[in-house]
């Protein structure tokens, strides 16, 4: 919201911090949800995670959905386009420190700041608070049809709509992991294995939409 606006206020300014306001936005995520977290720290349940290598395979398999076979579903069935334009690794240049400073800012939101935001949201707080509203009564992992249903579909909206089907099956397959781990800490760590290698993913290939 805050990159739509700096956008639609300095519309036509050609310099960079009005016009691809994300290049300073996400490390300014970083910066204020990572003081938070820090902050709060002592009220989450991050225990060390369980089934780390369950959790792991998990977040694997997660990975997977979102560049194969998906990707060709959306493109060639659903007839949506793919997603092109996203964060560009080189925008300060394609090597040197503003090269790094940029790609590590990126990869510190995407596998640290985002699976502990998500998480302690998603399966911390929402996915119990939809069966109570004292929802610190209810044990981490506990299943119930209509909250599991309500956050694998709204997990699903906040990601773009090329992503859909991807991230529907991966928000309940992250429910999933909660449910069988019963700890916060390996829904963050599914999380964090998922993001890492689409990063990886993306550096390698290219395919900036992904981001």
């Amino acid at each position: 919201m805050l990159g739509g606006v700096v956008r639609s206020v300095f519309d036509g300014r050609s310099y960079w911090a009005f016009s691809v306001p994300q290049y300073w936005i996400h490390p300014l995520q970083i910066v204020v949800c990572g003081g938070l977290l820090a902050h709060y720290w002592r009220h989450y349940e991050l225990r060390p995670p369980k089934r780390i290598l369950f959790t792991i395979t998990i977040g694997i398999f997660a990975f997977v959905l979102w560049v194969s076979p998906l990707a060709y579903l959306v493109e060639n069935i659903i007839h949506r386009a793919a997603r092109t334009p996203g964060f560009d690794p080189a925008f300060f240049g394609a090597d040197g420190w503003a090269y790094f400073l940029n790609v590590g800012c990126r990869f510190v939101r995407l596998v640290v700041i985002v699976p502990l935001v998500e998480e302690i949201f998603w399966r911390g707080f929402l996915l119990r608070w939809l069966i109570r509203d004292e929802f610190t009564t209810i044990p981490f992992g506990s299943y119930e049809r209509m909250s599991f249903i309500i956050v694998t579909v709204l997990f699903m909206v906040e990601h773009a709509p090329a992503d859909y089907p991807a991230a529907l099956l991966t928000g309940a397959l992250f429910n999933f992991v909660a449910i069988r781990t019963r700890s916060l800490s390996s829904c963050v760590l599914v999380h964090a294995v998922t993001n890492l290698l689409l990063g990886l993913y993306i550096l390698h290939t290219g395919q900036t939409g992904f981001w």
